[in-house]
């Protein structure tokens, strides 16, 4: 990278166009290089202290160094000093300045840990989010109200908040678990709603216990109980700042130094392709239990999540926890069906016999770019340029065997453990491993991740559903019509269980006795 042949800047009149509001500041030097990031809760005042004579003055030498070198500098405005924090993370990560030592792993923030695939699921605290199968909250800057909102969620909902497993015999007992009944009276399953609804409470959905305590807050300091009054007022400010909403602050949404299309070509290097590739699909699956093995693809278009051609699948064929079964079936399912479109797209190939499947789909795939380069633009799915299969050796031959069998072995494959991210490939003994810091490698977790996160989103979809219909579908009288008209007015049982009789009866097809029948159901459970 050339350095700037421009003369440095004054900083210190550029100070006066920062604003005094919370944010983040980057520090770049004269090649344009981010060699410092920082955070504060007001940025006039933060940066500006960099350049007062007296800071040079009583500087240490890494600061002096890193102010000597200092060429520009750039600041992001953000709400709050939470957020603050939260970017300021994010950017070190992203940068890897010389000059910050902090921020080199995620032990700064708090996450909420929840595994629905748990018996009993438990709300834990975590400092990692890992690539598993459970919920993550948070990150959380503020930990001391994390943790008062956690317990107020033991009591509040009845939620298990540390330990492991089967809840004990002191905690059946307990009476911070008593909502309404105590562990020991209620099933697994219906231990599971309760923690579905602690976890929408953590997505914020929390005015109505905003509005409860607000009450009982109310009505304390009436009866002249202040010390009470304080405690609820504290405990409001630490729901509000647990469950208020933080933006993400993702690669598309803050300064990066990621050029997709850059990142796009060292992968093709680096796995030696043929061609470039810009059209890459990712599969994943997610099989936290065996009611609903789910599968996702996402395709990413150079370089960048091309969000249009996602697909989600329920598998069908497999039975029980089978990583390799289920990606060889959604494979399968998902170029078998490209190339029916195809097919049908040019009826003729049929006639080319001697053409295999992707000598056709190639074929055709130049056909329609010279004709949308005549002009006559023409819409079909094409076959991608890479095959990304979420697994190790296991994962890679099944969905390998299935492009066999399709006649697609030309496609190019690899697969990409998650333990040491190993790149295993067809005919090749040892896993390719890159390094860490490698634009190749980065892009491959992005579209990892990404299809674990999509995987994960349809299970827990499918989950809540399931949980919430499962109540309804043991009530005496509800039939499925019933049960859908139920849903379809109210929204979910949780919503259902707050009506009233008289708001039951009203709904089409449902009767006074029927909906005295699912209210007095509803409270029992």
């Amino acid at each position: 990278m050339a350095p700037s042949t421009k003369e440095r800047p004054d900083l210190q009149k550029r100070v006066h166009e920062v604003p005094h509001k919370p944010g983040v500041y980057l520090m770049r030097d004269r090649f344009n290089r981010v060699i410092y990031v920082g955070k504060a809760r007001d940025l006039r005042k933060r940066v500006g202290s960099y350049f007062l004579p007296s800071k040079l003055a009583q500087a240490d030498l890494k600061t002096r160094a890193m102010l000597d070198a200092v060429w520009d500098f750039e600041t992001h405005v953000v709400r709050s000093e939470a957020e603050s924090v939260l970017l300021e993370g994010k950017l070190i990560k992203e940068y890897r300045p010389r000059y910050n030592i902090s921020f080199r792993d995620d032990k700064r923030f708090l996450l909420v840990k929840a595994d629905m695939s748990e018996e009993w699921p438990r709300f834990r605290l975590a400092r990692f989010k890992k690539n598993d199968t459970a919920r993550y909250f948070g990150p959380y800057a503020d930990a001391g109200a994390l943790r008062q909102t956690l317990n107020l969620m033991r009591k509040k909902f009845g939620v298990l908040t540390f330990g492991r497993g089967s809840p004990t015999e002191r905690e059946l007992k307990s009476s911070t678990y008593q909502v309404p009944v105590r562990l020991s009276e209620i099933s697994a399953e219906q231990y599971r709603e309760r923690a579905v609804q602690a976890c929408e409470f953590l997505d914020g959905h929390s005015r109505e216990m905003i509005a409860t305590l607000e009450e009982e807050m109310q009505k304390a300091a009436e009866k002249m109980d202040f010390e009470k009054a304080a405690e609820l007022r504290n405990m409001i400010q630490d729901v509000r700042e647990t469950t208020k909403p933080v933006r993400r602050f993702t690669r598309g949404s803050l300064p990066s130094a990621i050029d997709p299309m850059a990142d796009v070509q060292a992968l093709a290097d680096a796995l030696q392709l043929p061609h470039t590739p810009r059209v890459m699909e990712c599969f994943d699956i997610s099989n936290i239990s065996t009611t609903h093995v789910v599968a996702s693809m996402v395709c990413f278009r150079n370089g960048v999540p091309d969000k249009d051609n996602y697909r989600r699948y329920r598998v069908r064929t497999v039975e029980g926890q089978d990583d390799f079964a289920s990606m060889a079936e959604v494979v399968r399912r998902r170029y078998s069906r490209i190339l029916l479109e195809t097919r049908a797209a040019n009826p003729d190939a049929v006639e080319f016999s001697q053409e295999s499947a992707f000598e056709a789909a190639s074929r055709l795939e130049r056909e329609i770019n010279s004709q949308s380069a005549i002009g006559t633009p023409q819409s079909y799915v094409r076959l991608p340029d890479l095959i990304i299969v979420d697994g190790g050796k296991g994962q890679l031959s099944a969905a390998c065997r299935e492009l066999q069998r399709l006649g697609l072995h030309d496609l190019p494959i690899i697969g990409l453990a998650k333990e040491h991210e190993e790149i295993y490939r067809p005919g090749r003994a040892l896993p390719l491993q890159l390094p860490m810091d490698s634009n190749a490698l980065r892009l491959l977790q992005r579209i990892r991740d990404e299809a674990h996160r999509f995987a994960n989103a349809y299970h827990q979809l499918l989950m809540k559903k399931r949980i919430g219909e499962s109540i309804l579908d043991d009530c005496p009288g509800v039939s499925q019509n019933r049960k859908n008209l139920l849903l379809r007015k109210f929204g979910s049982v949780n919503r259902l269980r707050k009506k009233t009789v008289e708001e039951i009866a009203s709904t089409e097809g449902i009767g006074r006795k029927l909906a005295e029948d699912v209210h007095r159901f509803l409270q029992r459970h």
